[in-house]
């Protein structure tokens, strides 16, 4: 039914289409943090605690589980949001702006930086205090929100720079899962694990053999998800891997094409993008974005190094490493511009990947127990994402309109000039 209601927002094919998608989708993520935000500083701020602090217990004869309905949120719901991403990443791998070294240079060196950068600003400023685990938190930006940002600009930036922000919040996104992976797991049991890969890997088989049933690999999944979870490794992992397992096509049926929606990876996207982006990533928001912000809450936020660290992570770090290894991979001739684009362009999308959001809530909920530290990575990501996203669109509309012609390899002395 919710496909359905949602399906005249669905309707992407090519790769402008799912931006306006996105642009959709973000609006609906920034009701659903308002919500949150009013909703935790009204006088019914308890039940806001209450609601989602509430604990559900799940006991089967292989899966045991005790968490709150934020913690199923996260945990559970999130594997959808993450299997997505799975898709989206394997789509673009495949036929998208991600196919070949050469179209990934740019985009992949770019998010490269504006991952390190950040990363190493937060741990310059929390090293050995109590925040200093959360490093991960200001490396991903949200691809919603940046890209309802550039929509707003309208023609003022050239189509293939959105394309650009596209896929550098794309291999964002695989930094992020990695870091998550590794990172920010529990200890590891190897039983859980060695069930989980091995189901994996009967899903894979069971793909080469031309079996075709969805409900198998529903059912398949649903139990690699649960072994995953047992497994120690963060359960949304699960979604990705079974993301990236997705075929693009049936094995012996003819090629399928990217638009034509036939193959499971197109089919699957098209079906579970919006139930990920208007029903799912929303309610993450509601059940995350909650944080007091009264004039004591926000004075104590201010002056902690988590909440500086989040801030010039997002703010400071993220422009100037994207900026700075887009311009080495183009200085050293391994990529060029996007076309139409200018130097100002590319410091503008630097600056508005620092709109993280959705992931970077999500890593500040793995990375710290105590609740204060938890609340002040969300401020900080308030406070950062909101600045990045002003500065952001001043950087892009001083950096003027498209040019023609200027942003060719044999052009690249005059983009340095620009």
């Amino acid at each position: 039914m919710l496909r359905r209601a949602v399906r005249p927002l669905q309707e992407f094919i090519n790769t402008q289409e799912f931006i306006n998608t996105e642009v959709l989708s973000g609006l609906v993520l920034l009701l659903g943090a308002m919500v949150a935000m009013a909703w935790a500083n009204s006088p019914w701020d308890e039940s806001y605690a209450d609601v989602f602090g509430h604990h559900i217990k799940v006991s089967l004869p292989l899966f045991h589980a005790d968490e709150s309905i934020q913690h199923w949120i996260n945990d559970g719901l999130m594997t959808l949001f993450f299997f997505v991403v799975g898709l989206e990443i394997k789509r673009e791998l495949l036929r998208g702006e991600l196919q070949g070294v050469r179209k990934a240079a740019l985009p992949g060196l770019a998010a490269l930086g504006g991952m390190l950068a950040p990363a190493l600003i937060f741990t310059a400023i929390n090293a050995g205090g109590d925040g200093a685990g959360g490093w991960g938190i200001p490396m991903a930006t949200d691809i919603a929100f940046a890209l309802g940002i550039l929509a707003v600009l309208g023609s003022r930036v050239p189509s293939s720079v959105r394309v650009f922000l596209l896929a550098l919040a794309i291999v964002d996104d695989i930094g992020a899962i990695a870091v998550i992976a590794i990172f920010y797991s529990g200890s590891i049991q190897v039983d859980s694990l060695a069930l989980a890969s091995g189901l994996t890997g009967l899903m894979f088989g069971l793909q080469r053999a031309g079996v075709r049933p969805m409900p198998i690999y529903i059912a398949l999944g649903v139990v690699a998800w649960a072994a995953t979870y047992e497994s120690g490794i963060h359960a949304t992992i699960a979604g990705v891997a079974l993301g990236l397992l997705t075929p693009f096509e049936w094995p012996g049926t003819p090629r399928a094409t990217d638009a034509d929606g036939k193959g499971p990876l197109r089919w699957l996207e098209h079906n579970l993008h919006p139930v990920s982006s208007f029903a799912i990533v929303p309610l993450f928001a509601l059940a995350n974005a909650g944080v007091a912000l009264g004039p004591d809450e926000v004075g104590d936020s201010i002056g902690s190094a988590v909440t500086l660290g989040v801030m010039a992570g997002l703010v400071i770090g993220k422009p100037v490493g994207i900026f700075l290894l887009s311009w080495l991979a183009v200085r050293l001739g391994v990529a060029t511009l996007p076309e139409g684009a200018r130097w100002g362009h590319i410091a503008g999308v630097g600056v508005l990947g620092g709109v993280g959001f959705t992931v970077a809530l999500f890593v500040n909920e793995l990375a710290f127990d105590s609740a204060a530290l938890v609340n002040d990575g969300k401020i900080g990501i308030i406070f950062g994402s909101l600045v990045a996203g002003v500065l952001g669109v001043a950087a892009l509309v001083l950096a003027g309109r498209p040019g023609e012609g200027i942003a060719t390899g044999n052009n690249i002395a005059v983009n340095r000039v620009r």
